[in-house]
């Protein structure tokens, strides 16, 4: 991912981090039974969750939105290595087609969020360090790798890029007043942690 938008996505990661402590510190008003309830949420006509709550939990929502749609298509784009190359063991292209089965809707779940909510579309590629984004030389060498080293290559990334969305999900539900975005963020926390300790197995 190029650096410029690398920049971009570790701001939004240090803003997100600034609207937890933000809805930490809500005056009454913004805080306690109302950020809770999330059987009066209302939806939009597409069926996709409408920003509500606290200003905080609004940002946080949008922010996770926005972060995890490029998180997720690097993902995809390891994925799309594994399932090209020859020379990747049966149980790596296996996994990568679980990857891109589940992360594909979520993408485009994300998406709908976004556009009804009147936000960009995505902040951009790459994020900081503590994301668990590739750099684009990590990508590279992925790519040229072959048979054994490919595999130990793509599990050791993909257990780091896992890792990443985990925190990006467990940081938005310190935030969110949408049971939708909860629940996409309990289903990656559940299924990526999974898949991890398949990985790390593998290993």
């Amino acid at each position: 991912m190029r650096q410029p938008v690398r920049r971009t996505i570790a701001v939004l990661v240090a803003a997100l981090t600034a609207a937890t402590l933000s809805a930490c510190s809500t005056t009454s008003n913004d805080s306690g039974m109302s950020g809770m309830d999330h059987g009066a949420s209302p939806m939009t006509s597409g069926g996709s969750p409408a920003v509500t709550g606290s200003s905080a939990a609004r940002t946080g929502d949008v922010m996770f939105s926005q972060m995890m749609i490029p998180h997720h298509e690097q993902a995809i784009e390891m994925a799309d290595l594994a399932l090209k190359n020859s020379t990747a063991s049966p149980e790596v292209r296996t996994l990568a087609a679980d990857v891109k089965k589940a992360q594909d809707p979520e993408i485009a779940t994300m998406r709908g969020w976004l556009s009804n909510w009147g936000a960009a579309p995505s902040a951009g590629g790459g994020m900081d360090h503590g994301s668990g984004m590739m750099s684009s030389d990590d990508m590279a060498k992925l790519e040229t790798a072959q048979g054994a080293d490919f595999d130990r290559m793509w599990l050791t990334m993909m257990v780091q890029h896992h890792r990443g969305a985990v925190t990006m999900a467990q940081q938005v539900l310190t935030t969110t007043d949408n049971p939708e975005v909860k629940q996409l963020a309990e289903a990656i926390i559940k299924a990526q942690n999974a898949e991890i300790a398949t990985m790390q197995g593998m290993l």
